[in-house]
């Protein structure tokens, strides 16, 4: 294998480690009764750190100008990919577990699907169907399932429902957001639509930004927001970008199904969560569904717009 695809896997690995580890370092920062940072206090900071980091990127590295009748496009990937995004997710994180968020997030291709039969005219064979009918009876199963005594998840019901309100945010932002990426740098479409998240988050974040009593966080807390600011919201976007210029969209797309995995590995190793049978069952139906749905058939019968506005919506399925 070529040098360059090598590392273009492990950029990918990398990815999906990094989202998958969200799931535990960043709970610690909001568990509790006494939390040391709100959820919206650290989206907050979250979307000012991106947003600080993707500017000073393009301006050092990029040239590039966006064309005045995009920005309303751009406006609405903010709100959806951004904040309607990011809120709910945190927000649902903090009431359930790291494992169940990991698997409710695994569903987004579907709900990718179900959005680009609306938008793209893709025909619903099947197999799809049969698909989108296991992956979400896996989701509720997992949202109906849980008890409600789990140590730091005072909701699970209630956060596994906000993570996949997150998912299907996250969706329709994929849609919305595949012609800017298509027409512009990554770099530049994201500075936008950071800049425009941040703007939505502030009536919710700013004031639980302000509240946050800084010289009394641990060191322990203090790398986990630096973790979530860097890694997750920076450089996992600049990884996956860098991979995608080597391989193709479809080969990125295959390690989502590691994110559970990894992500259940990280939270049981550190004795943040614990593995039920409900949550097998759930998660090989998540699986089953999810696989079923990108599986693409040996003779295509969609047109090749449509087919080339699926695969480059699969590069984007690598979530959070």
């Amino acid at each position: 294998m070529n040098k360059k695809f090598i590392l273009a896997h492990i950029a990918m690995f990398c990815v999906a480690l990094i989202y998958a580890s969200n799931f535990t370092i960043a709970k610690p920062v909001m568990a509790g009764s006494t939390p040391y940072v709100q959820p919206f206090g650290f989206i907050m900071m979250r979307v000012l750190a991106a947003t600080s980091l993707f500017w000073l990127t393009h301006f050092f590295f990029i040239r590039e100008r966006i064309d005045r009748k995009d920005i309303w496009r751009l406006a609405i990937c903010g709100a959806c990919g951004v904040a309607g995004n990011q809120l709910s997710f945190f927000y649902g994180l903090n009431l359930t577990t790291p494992i169940n968020g990991a698997l409710i997030m695994l569903t987004t291709p579907i709900l990718v699907l179900l959005l680009s039969m609306l938008v793209f005219k893709e025909k619903l064979t099947g197999m799809k169907g049969g698909g989108i009918v296991l992956g979400l009876s896996g989701a509720m199963l997992l949202i109906l399932s849980n008890k409600t005594d789990i140590p730091d998840a005072p909701n699970p019901m209630l956060g596994n429902i906000f993570v996949a309100i997150n998912a299907a945010f996250y969706a329709v932002y994929l849609v919305l957001v595949k012609p800017l990426m298509s027409k512009y740098s990554p770099i530049t479409t994201l500075k936008w639509v950071f800049l425009f998240g941040t703007i939505y988050v502030i009536p919710f974040g700013w004031n639980q930004m302000l509240a946050v009593d800084y010289p009394a966080l641990p060191p322990s807390i203090v790398w986990s927001i630096a973790f979530v600011l860097f890694f997750v919201t920076y450089l996992a976007y600049l990884l996956n970008g860098s991979a995608l210029s080597i391989v193709k969209a479809s080969v990125s797309s295959t390690y989502i199904y590691l994110q559970p995995l990894l992500a259940s590995i990280i939270a049981v190793a550190a004795g943040k969560d614990e593995i039920t049978l409900m949550m097998v069952l759930a998660g090989f139906l998540i699986f089953i569904g999810v696989f079923l749905v990108s599986k693409r058939p040996k003779v295509e019968t969609v047109p090749s717009s449509v087919e080339e506005d699926e695969e480059d919506l699969l590069p984007h399925l690598v979530q959070k």
